[in-house]
């Protein structure tokens, strides 16, 4: 079992406080711990049962173990440990898969019936935790990370559909994966593993119905009060640990209000922020030093110089383990690290824009759901915004970028407009990257059928189902991934209280006019803190978590792209990629309106480092 050891020693940043093994004629667990819960050895993993009949190894947390484990205590089950993981282990035993629908928190975990000889693997229901799996007809393999299953020195075969996905969106939506034989589990999902048998079931689906939806009846203040409710049970769950938690504080609505409820039960809360001392424009931590003093938080901000952050660069790199290109994942991964050296969890407000439309595309599909003359005049003249210079770096050629995105997808139908906003690259660019010969082993009506897959909650301009199809796809796969991933590199566990899914039910339970209206977005979340919050929070221009990677590759990173990964020779021999395409990609980086083609070539950048690591 070298393999094992290997494969478990690959997530050693993960889990640095221990390390364990079970091995059997079987089964091989291999399992690397962050303590947080029950610092004791006896709490470490595999974990077995009394009667050795069951194993478990869990990454993640259950909020609610405490409840669980008295009501397990009624039923006269002992407990050797003050851990989760035992309790997770016992309600198992206890309630079989039925055990998944009374978990609060998130997870990936599996346990083997050493009797039986079978496995059940389970997701967490929004997929914060991620589980990647490999089954052919002679094994199984499973792991928190794609380079662990690698390990395994198993064939290593490109799924082009998968590439041509990720050109377009940044990311690869589960349940693929870059290599055609290695899958991801949907979150809200679990496994049955049977010798030669598999079988993959549902247990969660965010609980939305247009008809329950048009029949809630109540009112706008009980409904902020309900959410205030739920939202404060949610953070005082999360604030449950036996090591230091504290939040990030980016000085945005979401991460704002967790700290706010969080103080109120944590007398000594420290709270993290970044900033680029060199970019002011990209530089936010005013307004989170405005939270923090109103709450009077010990508060660390981390103010980065062009330097720092391209120093981490490669860093970041190496900890993405299938292609990945949210270049927000760098400050995350800066954060992190910083983050860490004080504290071992910090609450985050992930997930409140993909719940109250926080993004600036839900003001557009608002927008473009309205009947008006500007969107009359916008649809018949796109091509007069076409010519406008447009590019992230300013705010009025970003204004340009987006009126220009805006324009073109209003003569679209709701699926093909929602694709277009939520992708960075376009399908004919994507295809224009391959080489002739990529392009002739690509399997289009493969793609498409993802697509629709994807797509499947979009029937109608209700923005309702905008945000469902936001849940399901950009947040498990994009926020969600970018945060475990350069969370966990440095051994940094993020909650995410805006994803109890008691709150997210409720959320979908509300009409879209209580999350939006022509004024405001994220309106119930904001109407419902505004009492809690600095005013200056209000009204502001949400900015996002971005780096100048414009500047960068124009400047200081240039060499990266002209004598290293997009070398001209290196992308001929390499015979992936169209060398023309390539060349007008770098050619528009330094033409007057570079759009975002500092996104695409940050995706090349990412894939090409990839490459290398697991092909050349």
């Amino acid at each position: 079992m070298i393999n094992l050891s290997k494969a478990t020693h690959s997530l050693t940043h993960r889990g640095p406080d221990a390390f364990g093994t079970h091995i059997d004629e079987s089964i091989g667990l291999g399992h690397r711990r962050l303590s947080i819960i029950d610092l004791s050895e006896d709490a470490n993993q595999p974990m077995k049962d009394e009667s050795e009949r069951y194993i478990i190894i869990f990454n993640g947390e259950i909020y609610n173990y405490k409840e669980l484990r008295k009501e397990l205590e009624s039923k006269g089950v002992g407990f050797r440990t003050q851990s989760d993981t035992e309790v997770l282990l016992q309600c198992f035993i206890q309630y079989g898969s039925e055990m998944l629908q009374k978990l609060n928190g998130f997870f990936a975990f599996a346990i083997f019936d050493c009797q039986k000889e079978e496995l059940f693997v389970a997701r967490d229901r929004f997929g914060i935790k991620p589980l990647y799996y490999l089954y052919d007809e002679d094994k199984f393999l499973f792991a928190s990370e794609l380079q662990s299953i690698i390990s395994f020195g198993i064939e290593k075969k490109m799924d082009l559909e998968s590439l041509y996905t990720y050109f377009q969106l940044n990311y690869i939506p589960a349940p693929d994966t870059i290599f055609q034989n290695i899958k991801m589990l949907m979150p809200g999902n679990y496994m049955w593993v049977r010798k030669q048998e598999m079988e993959i079931h549902p247990f969660y689906q965010i609980d939305y119905n247009e008809v329950s939806v048009e029949n809630n009846n109540l009112t706008y203040e009980q409904q902020k009060e309900k959410l205030s409710e739920l939202i404060d049970t949610s953070v005082r769950r999360r604030l449950v640990a036996d090591v230091p938690v504290g939040t990030f504080l980016s000085g945005g609505i979401d991460s704002s209000v967790i700290t706010g409820i969080a103080k109120k039960y944590k007398n000594d809360l420290h709270t993290f922020s970044i900033g680029y001392s060199d970019e002011p424009y990209f530089d936010e931590t005013k307004y989170a030093n405005l939270v923090a003093k109103k709450f009077g938080t010990e508060h660390t901000v981390f103010s980065l110089s062009k330097k720092e952050i391209e120093d981490e660069l490669f860093h970041v790199l190496e900890n993405i383990d299938q292609p990945f290109a949210d270049s927000s994942a760098i400050p995350v991964y800066i954060l992190s690290k910083r983050t860490r050296e004080h504290i071992t969890v910090a609450l985050s407000g992930d997930g409140a824009d993909e719940l109250f439309s926080g993004y600036n595309k839900h003001s557009a599909f608002h927008r473009a759901a309205q009947s008006s003359i500007t969107n009359s005049l916008l649809k018949n003249f796109s091509f007069l915004t076409s010519i406008l210079p447009k590019s992230r770096s300013t705010a009025l050629t970003n204004k340009f970028r987006q009126l220009d995105r805006f324009s073109k997808s209003l003569q679209s139908d709701i699926k093909s407009r929602y694709w277009q906003w939520a992708s960075l690259g376009s399908e004919k660019l994507s295809y224009s990257l391959f080489s002739e010969s990529l392009r002739k082993k690509l399997q289009r009506n493969e793609f498409y059928a993802r697509k629709e897959f994807l797509l499947k909650d979009l029937k109608t301009e209700n923005l309702n189902e905008v945000l469902l199809t936001d849940m399901n796809l950009v947040l498990p796969n994009d926020m969600l991934k970018k945060v475990d991933l350069m969370s966990m590199a440095h051994g940094l566990e993020v909650r995410v209280p805006f994803l109890d899914h008691e709150v997210v039910n409720f959320v979908f339970s509300l009409p879209a006019e209580s999350k939006i209206n022509g004024k405001m977005r994220k309106r119930i979340l904001q109407d419902a803190y505004k009492e809690l919050l600095p005013a200056e929070l209000y009204n502001r221009p949400k900015q996002g978590f971005e780096v100048p990677l414009l500047r960068w590759f124009r400047g200081s990173l240039s060499g990266l792209i002209r004598d290293d990964l997009l070398k001209d020779n290196f992308i001929a021999e390499q015979g992936l990629f169209d060398t023309g395409t390539i060349k007008n990609i770098k050619k528009k980086l330094f033409s007057i309106s570079p759009g975002d083609v500092h996104a695409h070539i940050w995706a090349l950048i990412v894939f090409q480092y990839w490459w290398k690591k697991h092909f050349n």
